[in-house]
Formats: C-alpha cells, structure tokens, sequence
C-alpha cells in the first residue's frame, strides 16, 4: 500500500525539472525580445528563439523513443517501453510547436504559411510517423504485441529524423540552413543571439525531462491499472 501511494506521485528531481522550466520561461522570453534584430529579418528573427529549440527537443524526444525501443526488444522491461511512449508523446508536442511557429516565420517571409518544400514535407512526415506510433498503440489490445509493435515503430521512424535534419542540405529549398550546423560545428550566428537560442534550448529541455518523468509515471499507474 505505502510503495503504491509512493508511486502515485511524482518524485522531487520531477518537480525540480518542471519547476525550473517553468520558472525560467518568462525569462527566456524577455531574453528574446530584449535580443538585437536580424541584419536581414529585423525582430522577426525572434520566432527562431522558439522555432529552433522546439525542433531540437522534438528531435531528442524521437531519439529518446529510438533508443528505448531498441532496449525493449532486447530486454523485454516494460518500463523501458512506458520511456519510450512517454518520450513520443512529449515529442509529438514539441514537433508540433516547432511546425506551428515555423508557419508563423513563413508567412511574413515566404508570403505563405506553408509549402511542400523539403524541410516542412520531411518535417510533417515525420510528426505523421509519431501519430501513427499512437494509433498503433491504440489499436492493439494485447500488451506484449502492442510494446513490440510500438517499439518496432519506435525504432525504424526515427529514421526520418536525419532526414528531416539534412533535408536544407541534400536538397535545394526555400528554408534557410541551419543556424548552427551540427555536422560540421559550425555558427552562422551572433554571439549574443547564440546565448539566448541556447538559453531557450536548456529551458525546453529541462522541461521535456519532467514531462517525461511525469509521462513516465502516469503510464505506470495505467499500466498497473490495465493489469489488474
């Protein structure tokens, strides 16, 4: 009874993570309107300071997914696959931010909200692959086939993230190159803007560790709950 009770609330580093996130946020908010403009887009470039962390985080959260997967099929731990799900979902959210303020950046740049050029077709595949994830989960009612299905899923969608990444490279495109380009280590990028993208970067983070643990635990308790 005591450790069920112990369980059925998330723990202290949980609420360290999304208290600090939370508190941080407006900062980071204020950092980005307080940042110099763009030499080519003005205070536009602002968007950026949420655009671009929330695709990074998006694309942690696939991999997060990826790799516990991978550690379900191996080891067979459920809790490995309440990770892995917790993980899609928090990403689905994120992916979802970063493509809703990418259409926002778009139509004062592009003079649309949206076009099928390569980064936002790659980018709407793979948010399509995390909602099929889910689906599946959702359709299968024998839990064992269901966490080797998912994780299946889990493991060959994280396949379009590098493609998602590459796509500015490998392909011609209205989108700009990366900003800071992960592949070569290179900063296309004022300093000061720099500090505060990554400023943005660790608040996101931090706040996609407690949803996940959080994720995490509530998955648990309806895992129990389904069992009994």
């Amino acid at each position: 009874m005591q450790k069920t009770a112990l369980l059925s609330r998330p723990d202290g580093l949980t609420w360290a993570f999304l208290g600090l996130g939370v508190l941080l946020l407006p900062l980071g908010l204020y950092l980005a309107l307080a940042a110099p403009p763009d030499a080519n887009q003005g205070y536009l470039v602002r968007i950026m300071y949420l655009h671009v962390p929330t695709a990074w985080v998006g694309y942690l959260a696939f991999f997060v997914t990826f790799l516990y997967s991978l550690l379900y099929l191996f080891r067979q731990d459920p809790r490995h696959d309440r990770i892995a799900a917790a993980s899609a979902e928090i990403g689905l959210v994120f992916m979802g931010l970063a493509l809703v303020t990418g259409m926002l950046w778009a139509r004062p740049t592009w003079g649309v909200y949206w076009t099928w050029e390569p980064r936002l077709t790659t980018t709407a595949i793979l948010f399509a692959v995390y909602v099929g994830y889910f689906l599946l989960r959702g359709a299968i009612e024998d839990p064992e086939l269901r966490r080797k299905a998912a994780a299946a899923v889990g493991v060959l969608g994280f396949l379009n993230v590098p493609i998602s990444y590459m796509s500015v490279k490998w392909w011609r495109s209205l989108h700009q190159t990366q900003s800071i380009d992960l592949t070569t280590g290179k900063i296309h990028m004022a300093p000061e803007m720099l500090q505060v993208l990554l400023f943005h970067l660790a608040v996101f983070t931090l706040l996609y560790l407690g949803f996940v643990r959080f994720r995490g635990l509530v998955a648990a308790l309806e895992e129990a709950k389904e069992e009994a």
